[in-house]
């Protein structure tokens, strides 16, 4: 595993993706692949709360995870950046943003839970960097 040298860039692509958990348990919400050649440039993540009551969540980076978006992280560990957040009724919560950009380096994933099924519709925004 690599971690690419950011200083030669030879691309830089934007994109969103989102993903809203079926179930309780931990689910990738973006992965980047052990031999991807790149690192991503996360700038902002969104929790939204589509339900009528709050519900919690977590989004984490997990080291060997890098499996495919809503599949269970592969091994690794999880490391919080935020952890059991109750997020309002019909309200969302800005988890990373542009002052509080993340690099997620190759065979890391950013994971998402939510405490109650369908509750939680995740975005996130980011950079493909190579």
């Amino acid at each position: 595993m690599a971690n690419p040298n950011i200083t030669a860039v030879t691309s830089i692509l934007g994109d969103t993706t989102f993903y809203t958990p079926s179930g309780v348990t931990a689910v990738v919400l973006l992965p980047n692949a052990a031999s991807s050649g790149n690192v991503f440039k996360i700038n902002q993540i969104v929790a939204t709360n589509v339900s009528a009551s709050a519900v919690n969540a977590t989004v984490a980076i997990y080291t060997n995870g890098a499996v495919a978006q809503g599949s269970a992280p592969a091994g690794g560990t999880a490391y919080p950046i935020v952890s059991t957040v109750a997020v309002p009724a019909n309200a969302s919560l800005i988890v990373v943003d542009k002052t509080t950009a993340i690099y997620l380096k190759e065979a890391h994933s950013i994971s998402i839970t939510s405490g109650t099924a369908s509750g939680i519709t995740y975005t996130i925004s980011y950079e493909i960097i190579s």
